[in-house]
């Protein structure tokens, strides 16, 4: 079984990776294992997930956990089948990091302002299935 993606990484490759829940634009320093990669991280695309990632979507947990994304020139483990070639030019990265810190917060405002709506809905469905 091939683990790689059609990708074939080596150092000194510019790429996009994954870590963990965040996705990040770096150049790989090292390839040592047949799976994984040394990445230094440039930027920032997606910023991790924060919570328990095993039941997404609780926050009535023991221990929520705060995941901060990867540090500028920080060196990460990503497997070799989450990184592709990137050609573009790197972002800034505490520029990019802002932007996908304000990504996120989006991401889960929209999800807050839907909970809200859904649950305004149900609550008119309840009185309307449950008169009293």
């Amino acid at each position: 079984m091939n683990l790689r993606n059609e990708f074939a990484a080596s150092v000194g490759d510019l790429v996009k990776g994954e870590y963990k829940t965040g996705e990040y634009i770096g150049r790989i320093v090292e390839i040592n294992s047949p799976v994984k990669a040394a990445v230094q991280v440039l930027a920032v695309i997606k910023h991790p997930t924060q919570g328990d990632l095993h039941t997404a979507d609780r926050n009535d947990l023991r221990y929520f956990q705060q995941r901060r994304a990867l540090a500028y020139q920080e060196i990460a483990l990503m497997p070799l089948v989450t990184i592709r070639s990137y050609n573009g030019n790197v972002p800034d990265y505490m520029l990019s990091l802002q932007h996908a810190l304000e990504e996120e917060l989006s991401v889960l405002q929209q999800t807050e302002e839907w909970a809200r709506r859904s649950i305004a809905e149900l609550e008119e469905l309840h009185k309307d299935y449950f008169p009293q």
